[in-house]
């Protein structure tokens, strides 16, 4: 039976790095599409993600944190998430309930008023403070854009994501799918497969040398009981190689168990996992090697 008042729209999550975009993301859709990390910056695309309902078809996009770039690839980063929210039928600016206002938030907000598309203020992190302390905050932000609404959320405790989508659901438009109703993101399996060992890295590595990690998928092969991967780990210096295999090839070797286990369940088949390490000097000011590396 056909529903005639089927909705389908676009929904672009914005905000200032680790504020819990990618967290938000994953519970919206109820499965893990993005990497999370402590560690900001760690979306470095747009991912595209997609909540089937017998009511409606939503399509989440999570864009990397907006941030003054200080290389090549955080000016491609920062490009992809403005670009992205002018596309949208709804925006979610993600704020921190830990953090006061910043300046690049003002900032943001300020220019929400050009995209004329209906913007949601997500306060997320609120199972961290006291309720009174939400109060300032939705105050500030008030005086600086009309926001449709403004819905406190734990995305990480999946608490008020149910009324997100509610206030959601009155701005997306009545319309067919544009995805098939089996599908939940665009990405690729080698480029999650990629993105989830990056993700290890990020847990495991301190400072800067995670931010210097991209991830190449050399050959990606489909046995009958088994698929075999094999991928290259960059790093940007050649003494940030001897970190990432660590001693014994210690650390290596927990990155690729980890690693294993997860594209394990993304796939649903047994895994054999091969990584190397290499070196590539200042790949994120080299524009071949940024776009090389899937991000273009």
């Amino acid at each position: 039976m056909i529903n005639n008042n089927f909705k389908s729209g676009f929904v672009s999550i914005i905000g200032r790095p680790n504020v819990g975009k990618s967290t938000l993301l994953n519970s919206l859709v109820g499965e893990k599409i993005a990497i999370i990390s402590d560690k900001p910056q760690t979306t470095r695309n747009k991912i595209l993600a997609i909540r089937n309902t017998d009511e409606a078809q939503i399509i989440f996009t999570d864009t990397p944190g907006i941030h003054k770039p200080k290389n090549k690839l955080g000016e491609y980063m920062v490009k992809v998430a403005n670009e992205s929210m002018g596309e949208m039928d709804v925006v979610l600016f993600v704020v921190d309930a830990t953090n006061k206002t910043t300046e690049p938030e003002r900032n943001i907000a300020a220019n929400l008023a050009s995209l004329r598309v209906p913007v949601i203020l997500v306060i997320n992190k609120v199972d961290l403070v006291h309720k009174e302390s939400i109060l300032p905050l939705i105050a500030d932000f008030s005086s600086l854009h009309n926001f449709e609404a403004i819905v406190p959320i734990s995305a990480l405790k999946e608490d008020g994501t149910d009324r997100l989508l509610d206030e959601i659901m009155h701005y997306i438009p009545e319309g067919p799918a544009f995805f098939p109703d089996d599908m939940i993101t665009d990405q690729p399996e080698k480029q999650i497969a990629a993105e989830i060992i990056r993700e290890k890295l990020l847990w495991l590595l301190d400072k800067e040398v995670p931010h210097g990690i991209a991830i190449e998928i050399m050959k990606m092969t489909e046995g009958d009981k088994m698929t075999s991967i094999q991928a290259n780990i960059y790093c940007e210096k050649a003494s940030h190689k001897g970190i990432v295999i660590g001693k014994d090839g210690a650390l290596l070797k927990k990155v690729g168990t980890m690693a294993r286990i997860d594209i394990q369940k993304m796939l649903g088949r047994k895994v054999f996992l091969e990584l190397w390490v290499k070196v590539k000097s200042d790949w994120r000011n080299n524009n071949y090697l940024i776009r090389n590396f899937g991000y273009e």
